[in-house]
């Protein structure tokens, strides 16, 4: 159950990474947490608490859109229900 949450947030993620009206710098950093949330070798908790620290850190971008900001914060949302 927990692996199908986390495969809707990588889409989501994906769908930032994947625009490109989202600076290039920004779309490094959800592609490194795109890459944490599929590492098998980390446990589920240290994981998400991992991508938690990155967006938070990603969504304080002032040169972050509105519109993506908006959706970072509900993967963070959706990640906080996990812990």
């Amino acid at each position: 159950m927990i692996q199908d949450q986390l495969n809707n947030i990588i889409e989501m993620l994906s769908g930032i990474k994947e625009d490109n009206s989202v600076p290039k710098n920004i779309r490094a950093k959800v592609e490194n947490t795109i890459i944490l949330l599929n590492d098998d070798k980390c446990e589920d908790c240290i994981k998400v608490d991992k991508v938690v620290q990155e967006l938070d850190e990603i969504s304080q971008d002032p040169n972050l859109p509105v519109y993506t900001r908006v959706e970072v914060l509900n993967v963070i949302g959706v990640l906080g229900s996990f812990q």
